[in-house]
């Protein structure tokens, strides 16, 4: 069969070789390419002729999908899949896998690095150190004894409440699924009116739905503490960018920390939530460590390897 990988995967040559000499070995056709296309035309050029299509978060559209006669199953070598049209995979009878799980770790360390950043104001110590003053208004805040507010309870925020527990936060939840191990950990699940009234700390860990939306948008950060920091690492779209900015700006909540957008980076420098004070944004790095971005690749390929098997897994449609 044709595989084709239609972007960068971001891993280093050896690891890379190794993955492609798993699915060449048997005697498959596998195309790389180490590049982005460089518009959707190009993508389609790519994957007209693929029986199987590897990407990363290339959007992938009903126009895209219609141009591939012979596709029957994509690999997203990410964890969120909305990029791919899924209502036209479904009418095609494709199946689409995702990697699940491979950065569960790297996005909860940086959701307490970007918590702690704002609790301790480390970017502004940074400058400040480097122009020869002091602490003087820096003074910062415990993350030990807060109330860590966690939407979405999927193993991302499950992780979450653990490393919150371990700082000694007390743990509030909203979830469409409520867990037995996030409840053995001490976290209460709530409604999310209660959620964003009581928490001193919200992160946001839902995957973007029709019902997740700007789940958090103007009337949820009215309820909010002003001393609140909200973290975003999940999917843009989950925040209502101009509610946040504005609640940022009019010191309706204290800090926001910023990882994902609507707009994939670069960001538009029209977005309101880049002329904010009191925040730290980061473009959509959360994922990105070595690490994470091999066991990324690992889970794409072997999602190749099970369904040649028919042991299909992480299977989303």
């Amino acid at each position: 069969m044709k595989i084709t990988i239609l972007q960068p995967l971001a891993i280093d040559k050896t690891n890379l070789d190794l993955f492609l000499k798993s699915l060449s070995s048997a005697e498959h056709e596998v195309s790389y390419f180490d590049s982005l296309p460089k518009d959707k035309v190009d993508a389609i050029q790519r994957s007209k002729d693929a029986d199987i299509l590897m990407l990363v978060n290339y959007p992938f559209d009903k126009e895209s999908i219609d141009s591939c006669p012979n596709l029957k199953m994509i690999s997203v070598a990410f964890t969120g899949y909305d990029h791919v049209d899924m209502e036209a995979c479904k009418k095609r009878g494709l199946t689409v896998c995702n990697a699940a799980g491979y950065a569960t770790n790297s996005v909860v360390e940086l959701t307490f690095g970007l918590i702690i950043s704002l609790l301790r104001n480390i970017p502004k110590c940074n400058e400040v150190v480097r122009m020869g003053g002091t602490r003087q208004g820096l003074i910062g805040n415990d993350l030990s004894g807060k109330t860590l507010g966690i939407i979405g309870t999927g193993a991302i925020g499950l992780r979450v409440a653990e490393v919150g527990k371990a700082f000694g936060c007390a743990l509030l939840g909203y979830s469409q699924t409520e867990r037995k191990e996030a409840t053995a950990l001490g976290l209460k699940y709530t409604d999310l009116k209660t959620l964003v009234t009581e928490s001193d700390v919200i992160t946001i860990h839902s995957p973007l739905t029709e019902k997740t939306k700007d789940l958090l948008s103007w009337e949820e950060f009215k309820l909010m503490k002003p001393t609140v920091l909200v973290i975003q690492t999940s999917r843009g779209g989950t925040i209502n960018e101009e509610a946040f900015a504005e609640a940022l700006n009019n010191k309706k909540i204290a800090g926001g920390g910023i990882d994902v957008f609507i707009q994939e980076p670069p960001v538009s420098l029209d977005n309101p939530l880049l002329k904010t004070d009191s925040s730290i944004m980061s473009p959509h790095v959360a994922f990105a460590t070595k690490e994470a971005l091999i066991r990324r690749a690992e889970i794409a390929f072997k999602n190749i390897a099970c369904w040649f098997e028919g042991k299909i897994q992480n299977k989303v449609c």
